[in-house]
């Protein structure tokens, strides 16, 4: 054999065992590994046909998800169960929920998606806050589209503004603050530590101003009326979460996912806008499924 034949017949032994070597490690665990373990399939539902949705109340008794609801029964092979409340992660954690439907800053959503019992939240659409006042309106903001001007006008008038002491609210009225340069607050931004309804009722009292949720304000007659909602800044996101299954969760994930992805139709999202409170013209529901990725949209 000469040298030419011996590199030749090297070359061809070192493709052999370099092949023998790949193959091994395409089709067999490296010696002393251990396998993954194989999937757990996930449990059946307790319900099959049944989409059980837990909502809070903001979007149930400003009967958008019931108006939904009833065009998603007519063209799914579904129906749907709804709860209403405060604890709807709790009902999720407990596995009386497939879906939840809630503020993006819901206290408890955080948590619940990073405890690995929910998916990633998807925005659905937003709810409307309002800028409330006494019918005589000292500042002259009624009708304003701009919530920062008719802040500088309350401001400048020195019209009472009693702060409605809720997280997101008392937030917004620290912006607005900040946003008209931080005047001094001395008779007129009041802070008595009053929330939802009391705060509406002692603003009235004082003649004057506050702010608060659209939809629990409209439910109640109150002694106050809307001046202020169109600017985005009165807007407040909305979510739907869909459940992971468990032993202890039998979560119907083809009829959450079925549900979900309705929700994100660009012909459901065409209708949240077009769905009113009793009385009211004004588009008070707005649609925010464009804000999610849109590799997660539906194709259409």
């Amino acid at each position: 054999m000469d040298r030419r034949e011996f590199a030749a017949a090297v070359g061809t032994l070192t493709t052999l065992v370099a092949c023998g070597r790949d193959e091994v490690r395409a089709d067999e665990p490296e010696p002393g590994s251990v396998a993954p373990p194989a999937p757990v399939p996930a449990p059946t539902p307790a319900e099959p046909s049944v989409v059980r949705v837990a909502s809070v109340k903001t979007a149930v008794e400003g009967n958008l998800l019931p108006e939904l609801i009833a065009q998603f029964e007519k063209q799914s092979p579904y129906r749907v169960r709804m709860a209403t409340g405060v604890r709807v992660y709790d009902l999720a954690r407990a596995g009386d929920a497939d879906v939840v439907v809630s503020h993006y800053g819901h206290k408890d959503a955080e948590a619940f998606v990073l405890d690995g019992l929910g998916e990633w939240p998807r925005t659905i659409f937003s709810n409307q806050m309002a800028l409330l006042g006494v019918s005589a309106d000292p500042a002259g903001v009624r009708g304003s589209e701009n919530l920062v001007d008719a802040f500088r006008k309350i401001a400048a008038a020195k019209a009472p503004f009693l702060i409605n002491d809720i997280d997101g609210v008392h937030y917004l009225t620290e912006i607005l603050w900040n946003a008209i340069g931080r005047p001094d607050r001395t008779g007129w931004l009041i802070n008595q530590y009053a929330a939802r309804e009391v705060a509406v009722v002692r603003a009235a009292a004082m003649g004057g101003y506050t702010m608060w949720g659209l939809t629990p304000f409209l439910r109640t007659p109150m002694p106050l009326e809307p001046m202020v909602l169109a600017d985005p800044l009165l807007q407040r996101m909305m979510v739907s979460v869909i459940v992971k299954p468990s032993a202890a969760r039998r979560t119907n994930v083809a009829g959450a996912n079925a549900f979900q992805s309705y929700l994100l139709h660009p012909a459901t999202q065409a209708a949240i806008r077009q769905v009113r409170y009793p009385g009211r013209n004004a588009v008070n529901w707005v649609p925010a499924g464009r804000h999610n990725r849109t590799a997660v949209l539906p194709k259409v």
